[in-house]
């Protein structure tokens, strides 16, 4: 990157950067982005870019908020019916609750976190090449509104005991 690019005339423009490439900083972007946005919109049309823009619309805060407050009701409403004589049908977190239950909630936390603010970050771009990422979220959310409700349903019409009896 120490080549100076040709002007119209033919004449090498002096180099004007100096320093570290800033570009190399996502991470940072990210961080600094969300105190004092510079990017609202690309600056190329589809531009493929993750850290292309550095604000994103307060919709996707709002849902991963949401999000992230379902997942810890359900993980709450999951151990009291656990406690309860239930039983965890998802095979990927029943290792985790049978050990303790801060284990089973922090690494849903940690598991429902990580995706959501990726999802959000990338809530501009198309999986797939078709499906927006921002309905991804939509339907994450509705899952877990789903999910909580049953939860809560579980939870009001059986009595302790009854989970383990046929």
């Amino acid at each position: 990157m120490t080549s100076t690019p040709p002007t119209t005339d033919g004449v090498a423009a002096p180099e004007r950067r100096n320093g570290r490439d800033r570009r190399i900083r996502t991470f940072w972007g990210v961080l600094f982005g969300g105190i004092s946005p510079r990017r609202r919109v690309p600056r190329r049309r589809d531009e493929p870019h993750l850290a292309a823009i550095d604000w994103f619309h307060p919709q996707w805060l709002a849902v991963a908020v949401l999000i992230v407050l379902l997942s810890v009701a359900d993980a709450f409403l999951t151990l009291t019916l656990l406690g309860l004589g239930a039983s965890e049908i998802n095979p990927f977190m029943a290792p985790l609750v049978t050990g303790s239950g801060h284990s089973f909630a922090i690494s849903k936390m940690l598991l429902t976190c990580s995706g959501v603010v990726t999802l959000t970050l990338l809530s501009r771009f198309r999986a797939f090449g078709r499906l927006p990422v921002g309905l991804i979220l939509y339907g994450v959310l509705a899952i877990y509104i789903v999910l909580v409700s049953y939860e809560l349903w579980l939870l009001e019409t059986h009595s302790i005991g009854s989970f383990g009896e046929p």
